[in-house]
């Protein structure tokens, strides 16, 4: 079995908006590759909206040595645009892709020639072959748009069959909710490896935010920690770290091959869950 010590890790960003921010990402970015991470995944806005921003994140990150894996969602795309993006990724040296379906942004109707995340895939795979290791997004917790359980395990079952290499998850904090969720995925015949994702709790009101959004469940008793917190950033903080460290514990102990961490362009946290872990 792998320990903690020994885990391969990958770490999440999402591309900066200002030239400060960038400058900020890159300083993150130094301290994190301390940790050796297996690869840096860059996200992507709807509709594509970070395009730009997504593809000169990522060659900077393969520029300073780490391989990058470029986000890449289809939803209002054509068959055509994809294909130049996939060979200007290429052309680049991208290796790796998280395939997506992606939203539209707001005000657009639907469109574009995909409508599911399988179908990207296939066409990825159809188009390039071998030419990229291919992860896809699993949800622990079921995806908030699906109708069941069931059809949610199917989509991913979907994915892999259409070529998917590997599934990262959704955050959580219900380590339950992850070994069920690999269990019933077995059992459908899915065998690539299935990474859990990980979110430092870094601020409450952010964590409460984003997991409104995504549909991701904030155990009650995590929710109720966090309000009698208040503003104290400090015990946040610590709580967070307790918090996070033990449930990567119990997935490596449980068998999990690998960390993805969403950084929120941020390294302290992460760093801090790592020490824990031995690393």
């Amino acid at each position: 079995m792998t320990t903690a010590s020994a885990l391969p890790i990958s770490l999440e960003f999402f591309p900066p908006k200002t030239p400060e921010g960038a400058d900020k990402l890159r300083a993150v970015r130094q301290k994190l590759y301390a940790l050796k991470p297996e690869f840096c995944s860059v996200t992507y806005g709807a509709g594509g909206s970070t395009q730009q921003g997504t593809f000169g994140t990522v060659g900077e990150i393969l520029a300073e040595g780490i391989d990058a894996a470029s986000h890449f969602s289809c939803i209002g795309a054509t068959r055509a645009s994809v294909r130049q993006e996939l060979a200007e990724l290429r052309a680049m040296g991208v290796k790796r892709l998280v395939a997506l379906r992606g939203d539209l942004p707001s005000g657009y109707g639907a469109g574009g020639e995909f409508q599911y995340a399988s179908d990207l895939v296939g066409f990825i795979r159809a188009e390039t072959g071998d030419a990229f290791h291919i992860e896809v997004a699993a949800y622990p917790e079921v995806h908030p748009q699906a109708p069941s359980p069931e059809a949610d395990l199917k989509a991913l079952a979907a994915k892999v069959n259409a070529g998917a290499s590997s599934a990262i998850t959704q955050y959580f904090y219900n380590a339950d909710a992850y070994f069920r969720f690999v269990d019933e995925a077995r059992r459908l015949g899915v065998a690539v490896p299935i990474v859990p994702g990980v979110m430092p709790i870094i601020s409450s009101t952010q964590l409460m935010r984003f997991s409104d959004a995504c549909g991701a469940e904030i155990p009650r008793w995590i929710r109720q920690r966090l309000v009698h917190f208040g503003d104290d950033a400090a015990s946040i903080k610590a709580f967070g770290l307790d918090v996070v460290a033990s449930l990567c514990e119990r997935l490596v102990a449980g068998g999990a091959s690998a960390i993805h961490f969403y950084t929120m362009n941020q390294s302290a946290a992460t760093l801090d869950i790592c020490r824990r872990l031995g690393r």
